[in-house]
């Protein structure tokens, strides 16, 4: 079994879906992990040997700089989905920002981001615009200190605990038809094991500095082969009707005024404009030591 020198490794987001199996797999190689939460206690991590748990707002510069703080590596898995274009700024453009700069004021020289596929500053939607503008201002402060910078571009990500296979299930177990706006964009998703791994090899790996991987799965699927492949999963398939773009648009509209967590936004929607697939123009999850990427339909085959 390879064995790594135990690093005092920062992870924002680490009590997220990606979070706590980025957790898991640090505290099995006796990392030391610091995760702070504006909510506690988050008891899914705290469990784990070598995890600490502190409350804290990592939007607050100052906060965040004493969080920084003797550590030797920072993750940064922070993203939202939904929400306007002032919300969005300050979770993928202003956070990396100020983490980079409190990462140069204290001495940490490696920091990993997450950011996301598709992320350009033309694309379609403001989810993708801020994650681009977030590695901008990551970049650039990268060409102004000693900062090792390693990105990751996932495409969507799945899992047993996910929100999004599992999104589609639930709605089938209720919904007779599924009608669907954005039904033809195609999506490489990437299993969360795999993520999960792949930003564990990034720290234990120091020639990862300096780079930008896209992490996606084997599998090349439409979202209506996606949304069948959950209904299938969940035992109770049903027949999707994709919808011409304006009544998507407006369907999501309607999901945005729900009571409730947003299911589905114009935002997404605007996103679903590109294909969600590797590029090829940069390493993937080989060149981070997987070799063999799990695929969605491969675990997603059997009744739950």
């Amino acid at each position: 079994m390879q064995s790594f020198q135990p690093q005092k490794i920062l992870i924002l987001g680490g009590s997220g879906f990606v979070g706590q199996h980025v957790c898991s797999r640090l505290s099995l190689q006796h990392h030391h992990v610091t995760v702070p939460t504006r909510r506690l206690p988050a008891r899914h991590i705290q469990m784990m040997p070598g995890i600490s748990v502190v409350k804290a707002d990592v939007h607050d510069p100052h906060q965040l700089q004493a969080l920084v703080h003797g550590h030797d590596v920072v993750i940064n898995l922070v993203a939202i989905l939904h929400g306007d274009e002032d919300a969005f700024n300050q979770a993928h453009v202003n956070l990396p920002a100020q983490l980079a700069r409190a990462c140069l004021a204290e001495g940490v020289t490696r920091l990993i981001h997450v950011s996301a596929l598709g992320a350009d500053v033309h694309a379609p939607s403001m989810y993708q615009r801020s994650k681009a503008r977030g590695e901008l201002a990551l970049l650039s402060a990268a060409q102004k200190g000693p900062l090792g910078l390693t990105m990751l571009r996932p495409s969507v990500i799945f899992g047993k605990d996910d929100q999004f296979i599992n999104l589609f299930a639930k709605l089938q177990k209720v919904f007779p038809v599924m009608p669907l706006a954005g039904a033809n964009t195609r999506f490489q998703p990437v299993w969360v094991h795999d993520v999960a791994q792949a930003l564990v090899h990034c720290v234990n790996t120091a020639s990862t500095e300096g780079q930008v991987f896209e992490a996606c799965g084997p599998d090349v699927m439409t979202l209506t082969e996606l949304v069948q492949l959950a209904g299938r999963w969940a035992g109770c398939p049903r027949p999707v009707v994709p919808l011409p773009h304006a009544i998507g648009w407006l369907q999501a509209l309607l999901m945005e005024w729900l009571p409730g967590p947003t299911l589905m936004s114009r935002d997404n929607l605007a996103s679903m404009q590109v294909h969600n697939v590797a590029s090829g123009h940069v390493p993937g999850l080989r060149a981070l030591g997987i070799s063999e990427p799990k695929s969605i339909k491969r675990l997603f085959v059997a009744t739950p």
